[in-house]
């Protein structure tokens, strides 16, 4: 079985209060890769609470964002429609739960012959949840397609997909 994990294509990461025109020109190519992907396909979906700013992420990065229920923390309603299972929530950057389900499915299941990574922000959230899968199935070819994640900027984006590849995650589409 092969995964795609669409990494927190929301609302605030796509033209939201931390949006990029990159996120958004990245939108077509994320659904079409979904659309014609041949197997399971995950979302993640950045979450935070009311104490948000009182977190290390909220002091460091002060922007209130993807707040529960608010717009900002929803997917994008042209992806979500594409959508077959809940979303994982996750509070920060890398999802431990994530990592342990994927293990489990591979452990317990059909062996995981590869997993893809798209989705935003590649220097922060995507190297995160990437270097984590790494981390519970090393053995599992990774891939990441450039071509469907944007960063914070241009530059942070291709630093992120260089160090990913220095580890071993294999960078399609760049």
């Amino acid at each position: 079985m092969n995964f795609l994990i669409v990494i927190d294509m929301q609302n605030d990461f796509i033209d939201g209060v931390l949006g990029t025109k990159e996120a958004v020109a990245i939108l077509p190519a994320v659904k079409e890769r979904i659309k014609n992907f041949n197997g399971r396909v995950l979302f993640t979906r950045d979450t935070h609470e009311s104490d948000y700013l009182s977190t290390q992420e909220g002091r460091n990065l002060p922007v209130e964002h993807c707040m529960r229920d608010t717009h900002g923390w929803q997917i994008n309603a042209e992806l979500d429609a594409l959508r077959k299972e809940e979303p994982i929530d996750k509070p920060v950057f890398g999802s431990v739960a994530l990592g342990q389900l994927l293990k489990a499915y591979d452990t317990y299941e059909e062996k995981i012959e590869n997993i893809t990574l798209i989705g935003v922000c590649t220097d922060i959230c995507v190297i995160s949840n990437a270097m984590l899968i790494k981390s519970f199935l090393p053995e599992t070819p990774i891939f990441v397609d450039a071509a469907c994640c944007a960063g914070v900027t241009p530059e942070s984006h291709e630093r992120a997909l260089d160090a990913m590849a220095v580890c071993q995650i294999k960078v399609l589409n760049r």
